[in-house]
């Protein structure tokens, strides 16, 4: 009998390195990966939130309380995760920070602040685990880009900045990686119902109003579309993706 091919959408084998997963967007991603067999961990700053978050997740997960913009901390995550589970196979870049204001109204310190979070901190992380990983000649590196990378979107200067240098970032990395078996993708996420958003949009009817009626499937999405997506990229049936950015949106980033 013909041995049975391995689901190719299998994470089964994987470690992944899931910064900001303890809430939202990326506690649906390490919830899609576990349910796809991987290993992983998830960091942030607040530990009782990761300790609740990985122990809904199951006996796959755990948790490293970490600041992504402590660049000295990096190696020493990477190590801890390294020796307790095995090489990280795949790290999503999803901690992030938001500053809403007027752009005449920011100021310096608060672009350096959203900066030093999304942009420099991703990078300096992405740095240390891709060594690794080009060291073995595989490994996949995810982005949680945004809306804000693809069009303009009031009184977030200081996040859409460091959300499209994501895509110079991704496709950079890509063209010099993919040779060498580490893939680069970012994910966009329109309006995804987390706690927070829906209080926000709640709170905001007419906004609420405003974003469905430039959705052409007229409805909000939910975490685990966006984990779903970055199971799939992670994944060997994306093998042959990268340097992509993928609109995970009901289609808002091409309606009208």
């Amino acid at each position: 009998m013909a041995k049975q091919a391995r689901d190719p959408f299998s994470l089964r084998d994987q470690v992944a390195l899931i910064t900001g997963g303890g809430t939202g967007l990326g506690l649906g991603i390490a919830c899609a990966f576990v349910a796809r067999g991987a290993r992983v961990v998830i960091t942030g700053r607040r530990e009782a939130v990761l300790q609740a978050s990985a122990a809904s997740l199951g006996a796959a997960a755990d948790y490293r309380v970490h600041d992504v913009t402590d660049s000295a901390s990096h190696c020493p995550l990477v190590g801890s995760v390294e020796a307790e589970f095995g090489p990280i196979s795949c790290l999503v870049n999803n901690a992030g920070n938001l500053v809403k204001k007027p752009t005449e109204e920011l100021s310096d310190e608060e672009m350096l602040e959203v900066l030093n979070t999304h942009l420099l901190g991703a990078f300096s992380l992405t740095r240390t685990v891709a060594r690794r990983m080009l060291d073995s000649n595989a490994g996949s590196i995810l982005f949680t880009a945004s809306m804000t990378s693809l069009f303009g979107i009031p009184y977030v200067a200081a996040y859409a900045t460091a959300k499209s240098a994501y895509l110079g970032l991704v496709r950079t990395m890509a063209t010099e990686w993919s040779s060498r078996g580490v893939r680069v993708n970012a994910i966009a996420p329109g309006w995804i119902l987390t706690d927070l958003s829906r209080e926000s949009l709640d709170a905001d009817p007419e906004r609420k109003a405003r974003i469905l009626a430039r959705t052409p499937m007229k409805c909000f999405g939910e975490p685990e579309d966006i984990g779903n997506t970055a199971a799939f990229l992670a994944s060997p049936a994306a093998k042959f993706i990268t340097g992509a950015c993928i609109p995970v949106d009901g289609g808002a980033s091409i309606g009208f």
